[in-house]
């Protein structure tokens, strides 16, 4: 008997509720992943709230763990796999669990060079990275502005913007500038006076600008300094996409789903060959996953989280 999270009401993490579930046997197309780290993203928590009399929902998006079992006939995206690899499997649902079900489609061999907290946490972040990048039209010697460089996305945005030759000045906090250097950004701080920070720390035009954080100043920041606003693309504000002819990109449109899809083999390589990895601040028990959600979503966890069954 397995045991899994599952948002059962309106209230969010506060009806997240442990139970245990039965684990099918896998059929064709299926693997069975004995969970040892689920990681950790805000969509976690956003879209578990369910309406009044709804199913409840499976919470989890990506998980690292081992095969207990595969289905007939059936091989992972990167080949032949058998019982007791280490595997990483991203976009399923329910992975905030001991043991779980998937689509061998999503499960990749999981790289020799990340622990399993680490593997947990690197396609979400780094497919929505790697779709900033190309989005973006940035190659190689052009500097682009990246709002939110300390974070899970935006640590995944410098070192492959690094890979690729861009320049990325990265706005952080000054207690997270030492994070936005060690992963090859120029960092400078968020607030009063970003606009000129940014020209002076750039010495070159901006082809780009990308937003994982959201706030006013970053888009207005974003909007002085980048000639062409199709090149400004958000992860957060679909608001200002019509007003300011801003990109917005997200994992439930149908576009970044295909795209994130076909670059999960891309980021597996690169994190396999050490040119992509991936902070873990901190680790929960799986029993304490709401406590883990309420300090992501406080937006100051200091980095990525995984919970460990």
């Amino acid at each position: 008997m397995a045991h899994a999270w599952f948002g059962t009401g309106p209230d969010g993490i506060d009806d997240w509720r442990f139970a245990s579930v039965e684990v099918p046997a896998p059929g064709p197309g299926e693997v069975t992943i004995r969970v040892h780290a689920a990681g950790m993203n805000p969509a976690d928590a956003k879209f578990s709230s369910r309406p009044v009399g709804a199913d409840p929902a499976r919470i989890g998006y990506e998980v690292s763990g081992e095969l207990t079992a595969i289905g007939p006939d059936t091989e992972i995206s990167s080949g032949a796999a058998a019982v007791g690899d280490d595997v990483l499997a991203f976009r399923v649902s329910g992975g905030y669990a001991t043991e779980l079900a998937v689509p061998a489609s999503k499960v990749f061999h999981k790289p020799a060079t990340l622990t399993h907290p680490e593997a947990a946490n690197l396609l979400l972040a780094g497919t929505t990275a790697a779709e900033l990048v190309d989005r973006s039209g940035a190659v190689a010697g052009d500097t682009i502005l990246l709002h939110g460089a300390s974070g899970g996305v935006g640590v995944s945005v410098l070192q492959q913007a690094a890979a690729l030759g861009i320049r990325v000045v990265g706005t952080a906090s000054a207690a997270n500038a030492d994070a936005v250097r060690r992963y090859g950004g120029i960092p400078i701080a968020y607030g009063d006076g970003l606009e000129q920070r940014a020209t002076d720390a750039a010495g070159a035009p901006f082809v780009a600008a990308l937003d994982a954080v959201g706030t006013d100043e970053a888009i207005a920041v974003s909007l002085a300094l980048v000639a062409d606003p199709a090149r400004i693309i958000t992860i957060v504000r679909a608001d200002r996409v019509e007003p300011d002819g801003i990109v917005m990109i997200g994992g439930m449109k149908k576009s970044s789903a295909e795209f994130r899809d076909a670059a999960r083999p891309r980021i597996v390589e690169l994190a396999a060959r050490g040119l992509l990895t991936v902070p873990v601040a901190r680790t929960f028990p799986l029993a304490d996953a709401q406590e883990a959600a309420r300090l992501l979503m406080t937006g100051h966890a200091g980095g990525n989280l995984a919970l460990l069954p």
